[in-house]
């Protein structure tokens, strides 16, 4: 019978162990989602926080998608327009030097004509940012304008631009046509010419 007795009297200490061991186990479990739990909303939120601003970014770049092809559609236009301001003062060249026309008494009200149409198409390209690159007694600057060719003077600095070939327009701030220009240079004497080769 001590037997039995010890034995139950054991049997309680070992369920008391087992039901501790048990409630730390649920505890720990209960701990670990608890933390599962935060985790899941901290990565929740870090999720849709990126979400966010993948949408943002994404709108940024519609918006700028939306303007440059809207910009470049102008830009476009406005290249093709040139032509008829070209057309217009190569047609006033040619009319001044008709032989033929230069006797008709009608000839400066027609010209004059025509330089209200260019000044009429030259305001609807400013309402529109384009502008016409100034070209006289500036230097040259590869970055809007292009050198078609050389002239030696020794009255201006090396470099400036005497003659403007073709009109160069502006969009804005992007070069929409470089202008043709004709650039100064120096004039080499002879002696230093001569000099130049044999060194």
């Amino acid at each position: 019978m001590t037997n039995n007795n010890q034995k139950n009297q054991e049997k309680p200490q070992e369920h008391k162990e087992v039901n501790a061991n048990e409630k730390k186990n649920n505890d720990k479990k209960h701990e670990e989602k608890e933390i599962s739990v935060e985790q899941k909303l901290k990565d929740t939120e870090d999720k849709l926080l990126r979400s966010l601003a993948e949408i943002e970014n994404q709108r940024r770049r519609f918006e700028r998608e939306i303007k440059d092809a809207f910009e470049f559609g102008s830009y476009n236009f406005a290249k093709e327009s040139l032509a008829i301001l070209d057309n217009l003062d190569r047609a006033k060249i040619a009319i001044r030097n008709d032989s033929v026309l230069k006797e008709n008494k009608d000839l400066d009200k027609f010209l004059s004509n025509l330089d209200i149409i260019e000044r009429d198409l030259s305001s609807i390209f400013e309402k529109n940012k384009i502008k016409k690159i100034d070209t006289k007694n500036k230097k040259f600057d590869p970055n809007i304008h292009q050198a078609m060719s050389e002239i030696e003077d020794n009255k201006v600095e090396s470099g400036t631009v005497l003659k403007e070939i073709q009109a160069g327009y502006m969009f804005g701030d992007r070069l929409l046509r470089p202008a043709l220009v004709a650039v100064a240079k120096k004039t080499i004497k002879k002696d230093e010419e001569n000099k130049e080769k044999k060194d």
